[in-house]
């Protein structure tokens, strides 16, 4: 087989290895606590400016200060709160999922330990935009509801064209990092080849995605994986399904 494959997370980490101990949080970013902290990183481009994977901690509290990247994530156990620099202080807990926009300033406070899913997106020529005091941690709200997509190409379907909705909740100024859910009722692609790499996560009902050397790979609710730029692609489900997502595009 010469195709990648989709990549599918664990909470667990790697099968042999598990979560590994990673270096110390630099002390001068800590108030509080001796954190621990463990991981394992499922996907990375060469120049480590997108990265992925799991991670967890013990817990502690960190200075307020700008957030250094863009990420996107998804808490799978113990709570995560977010204080912006009014003190306004957002929680959120195992199931929820949340967006910190590079340059937020803020405080990350955890008083549990915490696991997490995570999607990096580090732009080194990104400038500090002018309403940085605005920024604030998003939330994913998975029952909002959603723009239906149009202008979509019949080509691209095997069956024709399916009822589509989706809305970008964040999307960086770069706009090759971007956040949002999706929604299609039954759906079947044409082959072809993504031209992003993005982590899904299934919300509701299920499907396959066949990548070009025709390995399958079946998703259901609450399972999350990443699809890498690259990769052939086939999508194929028989009912509804939502997701949320977080993609980048070079």
């Amino acid at each position: 087989m010469t195709d990648q494959t989709v990549i599918k997370y664990s909470p667990t980490g790697h099968p042999q290895t598990g979560l590994v101990t990673w270096d110390p949080i630099p002390p001068q970013l800590i108030a509080s606590g001796d954190p621990v902290q463990r991981g394992h990183q499922y996907f990375g481009t060469e120049n480590d400016r997108v990265i992925s994977g799991v991670w967890d901690c013990t817990e502690f509290a960190q200075v307020r200060c700008p957030y250094e990247v863009d990420e996107f994530m998804i808490v799978l156990d113990g709570s995560i709160i977010i204080e912006d620099a009014a003190g306004r202080r957002q929680v959120f807990r195992a199931g929820e999922a949340f967006i910190l926009p590079k340059y937020t300033d803020c405080a990350w406070i955890q008083s549990e330990p915490a696991l997490k899913y995570y999607f990096i997106h580090d732009n080194p020529n990104s400038k500090t935009p002018v309403d940085a005091e605005s920024l604030s941690a998003i939330r994913i709200d998975t029952g909002a509801g959603l723009a239906r997509v149009g202008d979509l190409d019949d080509a691209q379907f095997v069956g024709g064209i399916p009822d589509m909705g989706m809305s970008i909740l964040y999307s960086d100024p770069s706009g090759k990092f971007s956040v949002g859910v999706w929604e299609s009722g039954p759906m079947e692609r044409v082959p072809g080849t993504l031209a992003r790499s993005e982590l899904m996560h299934i919300l509701e009902g299920s499907g396959t995605i066949i990548n070009g050397d025709g390995v399958e790979f079946r998703f259901n609710a609450g399972d999350t994986f990443l699809v890498p730029i690259g990769m052939g692609y086939r999508w194929h489900s028989e009912g509804y399904v939502k997701k949320i997502f977080c993609s980048y595009t070079p």
